[in-house]
């Protein structure tokens, strides 16, 4: 797959652009604070349906508009495809494929993209919400139908911590409180599924990870990643990470008795204190935490490994083709040798977009198509 137009309306500084990108590699290139990222971003929406900057749309909406548009027109092999998102700053948003209406959730399943910034260091030194994001925006582009589970998880779970809220604030004992069973079931089963995509991702990442790892960093540390969950004791979240996944008995039935048992303590703090939205990606290098242990190359190196190893997972599953590899703002982070090196890992792909703010950091081979960017303006290389 490949972006082969990029339009956008209102979006970040943009009041209007168009760009034309190429197969293989493209460079967009400019100061800080010009618009580069803001172009990736865009992109990357269409695939993961958030950004990896902020946690709400309402900022990629230019100052003084009620809505920004994204158009993207996708190449698969022969056969294009025009992708339509309208993020509007109040209310729900609107996409059209090929100028039909459509969910927003089907987007994922016409475009796939892997974006690699230097936020993303965040993903392993940061809190464990960065690594439930990582997750599941990349379950949704392996299922795109998990879009809508992890959406209706997201209300049951306000849903049922208003509830206990509202119990606390009215003293309210938790036998007296027989409507959260209702809410308890369709959190199990929401939830229940979630882990299982999550753990199901985390085996399949293990291996592309340290290959990855190895490949970028030069050197095998015996990378490696689990997930702690809240439905097997303790609580990730804050943490207390003890707890392991290789105990027995299903998932839903762990869940259910450890809904029980924490209740008198979620009705205390009305909060919901077990599910998915609890649980922690563990990532470990040497045999050590990497968030805490790791050192500055080693944490780049495993956030890289993530994304690259994220890349090869979809390019061997998807029937779309390669997905659009993005690298914003990576190489001033890298030493000279992972830049080489990170450059020879992603050539093959159909498409890589990167950014930066100097020309000469980007290896010669990722300069082929070089788009200038200033003030919200597009240039080609030659203008």
């Amino acid at each position: 797959m490949i972006v082969e137009q990029l339009g956008l309306t209102d979006f970040r500084n943009y009041a209007a652009a168009d760009v034309s990108l190429s197969a293989g590699a493209n460079l967009f290139v400019g100061r800080n604070g010009q618009g580069k990222t803001n172009l990736v971003e865009a992109v990357a929406y269409l695939a993961t349906l958030g950004s990896h900057r902020v946690s709400s749309d309402a900022p990629m909406v230019r100052d003084g508009a009620d809505a920004a548009i994204v158009r993207a027109r996708l190449g698969h092999g022969e056969r294009s495809v025009l992708l339509e998102l309208q993020l509007n700053r109040q209310g729900s948003n609107k996409a059209r494929v090929n100028g039909v209406n459509v969910r927003t959730a089907e987007l994922p399943r016409y475009a796939q993209v892997v974006l690699f910034a230097p936020e993303d260091l965040q993903i392993v030194r940061g809190d464990p919400s960065a690594r439930r994001r990582f997750a599941d925006q990349l379950i949704v582009q392996r299922a795109p139908r998990l879009a809508g589970v992890l959406a209706d998880y997201d209300r049951v779970l306000r849903q049922r911590t208003a509830l206990l809220k509202s119990a606390r604030a009215r003293g309210v004992r938790g036998d007296a409180l027989g409507t959260l069973d209702v809410w308890d079931d369709k959190l199990v089963s929401l939830g229940t599924e979630v882990i299982e995509a999550r753990l199901a991702l985390a085996s399949d990442l293990s291996v592309p990870v340290a290959d990855a790892y190895t490949a970028i960093a030069g050197a095998d540390h015996d990378p490696r990643l689990r997930w702690a969950l809240s439905v097997v004791g303790g609580d990730p979240e804050e943490g207390d990470a003890a707890a392991d996944t290789g105990t027995t008995g299903s998932l839903a039935d762990q869940f259910r008795a450890a809904l029980a048992a924490r209740r008198p303590q979620e009705l205390e703090r009305g909060l919901t204190l077990v599910g998915p939205h609890r649980d922690d990606l563990v990532l470990e290098v040497r045999g050590l935490p990497v968030k805490g242990y790791a050192s500055h190359g080693e944490s780049w190196s495993v956030a890289l490994a993530l994304r690259l190893a994220s890349a090869e997972l979809l390019r061997a599953e998807s029937r779309l083709g390669d997905p659009v590899l993005i690298l914003d703002d990576v190489f001033a982070e890298l030493d000279a040798g992972r830049r080489t090196r990170l450059a020879e890992l992603v050539a093959g792909f159909e498409q890589v977009i990167v950014t930066s703010a100097v020309e000469e950091d980007v290896p010669d081979g990722l300069r082929a198509h070089v788009v200038r960017v200033e003030a919200g303006r597009i240039k080609d290389a030659d203008d």
